[in-house]
């Protein structure tokens, strides 16, 4: 029997939309539901405690909506509030993490990885390790890592190809040229956005991954495996945004195309109340 419920994505802002778009390039015929938290981005500089309460008031306001899944679009949230959300929500939870390092891991050519994230993906540290497991085959498998916090608010911006943003680019990615590393992980989703100026430093030898295509695999899979593919008979785009949306679309819709994002509404999620489930 088919499900048609929709996919529930979501992200500390537009950066989630990467994600999005491999998924429905992959499953057309997937209703989705997007939340963009750009009131509150970004996701990278806060606590623990507080990326946690934020996802999971993220993850309310999808269940709200129905949704048979939810996408953690988000590499800050899925270290460090994966686990809890897969505990508590109702519906199945995929991350973007070991996705990504998969990918990575057989890309390399060399066994030198290079990974650029926020600062709270970094000081957790899963990424690196979700490397060095999907790679324990692999002799003498390195990997560096380099905080581009900037980075999501070039994205946020639509900085995404000019002279700041590769200045920027410049900067941060001098560590990881100079380690050598022959595949650069992009684990934030907003870093995508800024593919083509990253492509530009690293150069033509560097295999840049980005997660959102192994993601939208892993979906397939799971909607497959467990008989929850849609019939396809009606598709609907849902946006969401904490912040401005008209501003949402302007910024989104050159990289997303297809006319979309449309009709993003705007919703607060700090209404949800989570003591239930961190006490």
């Amino acid at each position: 029997m088919a499900d048609n419920r929709p996919i529930g994505v979501f992200d500390s802002g537009i950066g989630g939309l990467t994600v999005l778009r491999e998924i429905i390039a992959r499953l057309p015929g997937e209703s989705t539901v997007y939340f963009g938290d750009d009131g509150r981005a970004p996701y990278g500089s806060k606590s623990h405690d507080t990326i946690v309460e934020y996802s999971l008031q993220d993850m309310m306001f999808l269940e709200q909506k129905d949704v048979k899944m939810i996408v953690i679009a988000c590499n800050t949230a899925s270290t460090h509030a994966y686990e809890v959300l897969k505990k508590h929500s109702r519906v199945p939870v995929v991350e973007v993490v070991y996705p990504g390092a998969k990918a990575a891991v057989e890309a390399t050519r060399n066994g030198k990885i290079g990974i650029i994230a926020t600062n709270a993906t970094v000081a957790s540290g899963l990424y690196e390790k979700a490397v060095m497991e999907e790679g324990r085959d692999i002799e003498g498998l390195k990997t560096l890592q380099q905080a581009c916090p900037l980075f999501v608010s070039l994205a946020e911006e639509g900085w995404w190809d000019d002279e700041i943003a590769h200045l920027t680019a410049e900067r941060y990615l001098k560590p990881i040229k100079e380690f050598g590393a022959d595949t650069l992980v992009l684990a934030c989703t907003h870093y995508p956005l800024l593919a083509k100026t990253i492509g530009d430093v690293m150069g033509d030898d560097v295999t840049l991954i980005n997660s959102g295509i192994s993601v939208a695999a892993v979906v397939e899979k799971y909607l497959k495996d467990h008989d929850m593919m849609s019939d396809g008979s009606e598709v609907s785009r849902e946006f969401y945004t904490s912040d401005d949306a008209s501003r949402f679309e302007s910024v989104a819709a050159p990289f997303l195309g297809r006319g979309l994002p449309k009709g993003t509404k705007k919703f607060t999620v700090d209404r949800f109340d989570v003591t239930e489930y961190i006490g």
